[in-house]
């Protein structure tokens, strides 16, 4: 990782610059591996310098500083659009009729594929870093998550831990359900209520880009991602 590329990246992306030493350290060590083993590929007319390249696996690596390496695991590629992009849905209900819709999204990861981001999105996530929203981070921790098999808001956890962190959740994301449902105004974005997976992806995000108001929404939630994804660069 050469030194003119790792500033460069820095100067693009504020939680780079705002992490201590030793995690920027280990957060370079990352982004070096995830440069060497993953195709970054852009679509369309966009064109990825070196700097840029790094910018985003920095930030597809930043919640993996303490996680560790093992967050890489599982997939080979990154597809970096313009700007957000559309994809077609179908859902057979329970009375087996078929619906077909098409979604704009900003970001997306498989299963066992490719996360996708919108490079528009991740420029306005670094001009605007405590708005409580990182797509890369949403969608690197759906990766992290799907780890133990299972995508579900839960990610690889020894199993004391991963009791405490299911109730706690749950509890967390019932509440913002409810509140949700009643049309209540929400601290937390209310795209969270929509299934548990999705809740931990978007206080993911808010872990890292708006820490204050999680912990004030949901202090428990905050605590357990403050020991698995570090103390938030902007704590």
């Amino acid at each position: 990782m050469p030194d003119d590329v790792w500033q460069g990246a820095h100067a693009l992306v504020p939680w780079l610059r705002a992490l201590d030493a030793p995690r920027d350290a280990r957060l370079r060590e990352l982004t070096a591996r995830f440069l060497h083993e993953k195709a970054i590929t852009p679509v369309g007319e966009l064109v990825l310098d070196g700097v840029q390249r790094c910018s985003l696996a920095a930030l597809c690596c930043l919640p993996l500083i303490e996680f560790g390496r093992e967050g890489l695991r599982g997939w080979s590629q990154l597809i970096v659009y313009p700007d957000a992009f559309r994809v077609d849905r179908t859902h057979v209900d329970a009375a087996g009729v078929l619906h077909e819709w098409e979604d704009e999204l900003i970001g997306e990861a498989w299963d066992q594929g490719p996360v996708i981001l919108s490079w528009a999105d991740v420029l306005a996530d670094c001009e605007d870093p405590r708005a409580g929203f990182c797509v890369a981070a949403h969608e690197m921790a759906h990766k992290i998550d799907v780890l133990d098999g299972v995508l579900d808001g839960t990610p690889p956890l020894p199993r004391p831990w991963q009791r405490e962190w299911a109730r706690d959740f749950q509890t967390a994301y019932d509440a913002l359900a409810k509140q949700v449902d009643a049309g209540r105004r929400t601290t937390i974005d209310g795209y969270a209520a929509e299934a548990p997976e999705e809740f931990f992806a978007v206080v993911t995000e808010y872990h890292f880009s708006d820490p204050r108001s999680l912990r004030k929404a949901m202090p428990e939630v905050a605590a357990h991602l403050q020991r698995f994804y570090g103390p938030s660069p902007f704590a």
